[in-house]
């Protein structure tokens, strides 16, 4: 039954990535020029990156890549549930033009089936509610949900501040969650 549901959200979170490839928050755009401190090569080199991790196969709504551009290193932090997503990322973003170094640091989530229900009960919990369901639509949805031994951190971007509280609250309600960190932040 646990695989089914797994299979479920990785082939859903498949065909919404090619269903709708145009993703982007004025938030993220924002943040990627704060994040790229130089000229117009670190602006190109923090849009690249951005375009490499958000269209990697195996990226969707349990994993949580960032990343800081310092001129020509790249230094990639997170949350991921599967190793080759933490490979497959410092492999794309090694073959950007005018990336020199790659730092990775992002952190693999360990194994656990009880981690697993939880994801999937979270995310059952939060993209049903009917003022978040809009989110599910867009190609990786912008609700990350990270569960490492029972305790979940939600980050990502929403519209308000009502949909901010409304995710916590829905997760916090979900069976086997010792605690929620909500580090979503609102658009402006």
């Amino acid at each position: 039954m646990r695989q089914s549901g797994v299979r479920f959200c990785t082939a859903a979170a498949a065909v919404l990535l090619t269903a709708a490839p145009g993703l982007s928050f004025q938030k993220d755009r924002d943040r990627d020029r704060a994040a790229s401190p130089g000229g117009a090569a670190a602006d190109r080199i923090t849009r690249e990156v951005r375009h490499e991790l958000v269209t990697l196969p195996y990226y969707g709504v349990f994993d949580n890549l960032t990343y800081r551009v310092d001129g020509s290193t790249v230094t990639l932090m997170g949350q991921v549930t599967r190793p080759t997503l933490k490979s497959d990322a410092g492999n794309v973003v090694k073959r950007i033009e005018g990336v020199e170094k790659v730092d990775n640091e992002i952190k693999v989530l360990p194994l656990s089936p009880m981690d697993d229900r939880t994801r999937l009960a979270v995310y059952r919990a939060i993209y049903s509610f009917p003022s978040l369901e809009r989110y599910a639509l867009q190609a990786v949805p912008p609700i990350h949900i990270i569960v490492e031994n029972g305790k979940v951190t939600l980050e990502g971007v929403v519209a308000t501040q009502a949909d901010k509280d409304a995710a916590a609250l829905r997760a916090n309600g979900v069976q086997g969650v010792f605690s929620v960190v909500n580090n979503l932040q609102t658009e402006k």
